[in-house]
């Protein structure tokens, strides 16, 4: 019986490709990913590639946040571990839970 194979969509390996590319103790927001992935509207898309695909590519997933500099998993949820990751790279979150953007922000 032959195998089902999974075609990747372009942009789906462009999301793979910029998320790979941020480095240790730097983020990008979802948008932003998305931006430099070629489509600055599908900040939604790249969430659920992160979802999806993180394990699989051992996508650096942690080093993703919202655009006001925010975990956005829940606490219970995710917060915590990305929290404990991001900080063993040197990025630091307030005491109301926002990252440096001016500091941290991964420009390439």
């Amino acid at each position: 019986m032959a195998k089902c194979q999974v075609i990747m969509h372009a942009f789906t390996q462009q999301i793979i490709d910029v998320i790979q590319t941020i480095p240790p103790g730097k983020i990008l927001s979802y948008g932003r990913v998305a931006a430099l992935a070629g489509n600055p509207q599908a900040a939604r898309q790249v969430a659920r590639v992160l979802h999806a695909m993180s394990e699989k590519y051992e996508l650096p997933w942690h080093r993703v946040v919202s655009a006001s500099g925010r975990i956005s998993l829940p606490e219970g949820r995710g917060y915590e571990l990305q929290r404990a990751m991001l900080e063993s790279e040197g990025v630091y979150l307030s005491g109301s839970g926002c990252i440096d953007l001016d500091r941290y922000l991964w420009i390439p």
